[in-house]
């Protein structure tokens, strides 16, 4: 695991492109994700510049569910990027007294729909409130709340 900013960032730039081919996204959409022009991305890919502290924390924060980034840093990053952002004193996690920021919409008892209290999206939470999918719209994610997959 990295113990620095540099050192997170630079395993970031060398899993760019096996993030979005494991993604199966293009350039262009990768870019989009990402927040880049698909020259900057090209250029981060090709070894030529880097992603910086935002855009790996971006890239970790898109993708939290990457094989690739997993493997590379042995847990998902975004439970790392914390650390690396204190290097020195410790920056206090969440809020004591329950989670303001999501309402509960649905709860099947294996699945949960929660919506945010700020920007409206929904996710979709497992009952021991893994995060499966993220959406704006809440038909996005019904399919998967009533347990039905693309093979159904």
């Amino acid at each position: 695991m990295p113990k620095s900013r540099d050192t997170f960032i630079a395993a970031c730039d060398a899993k760019l492109r096996l993030v979005r081919t494991e993604a199966d996204l293009t350039q262009q959409d990768m870019a989009f994700a990402l927040g880049l022009s698909k020259k900057t991305l090209v250029d981060i890919e090709k070894g030529r510049r880097t992603l910086g502290w935002s855009g790996a924390v971006t890239m970790c924060a898109v993708f939290p569910t990457s094989d690739i980034l997993t493997a590379t840093f042995g847990d998902t990053p975004l439970n790392m990027i914390p650390a690396l952002a204190a290097e020195e004193k410790p920056i206090p996690q969440g809020v004591s007294a329950g989670n303001p920021w999501w309402d509960k919409v649905a709860d099947n008892g294996d699945f949960i729909i929660e919506q945010n209290t700020i920007s409206q999206h929904y996710r979709l939470l497992t009952s021991k409130r893994v995060k499966i999918a993220a959406a704006f719209d809440i038909d996005d994610l019904l399919p998967l709340f009533h347990g039905q997959t693309k093979e159904n």
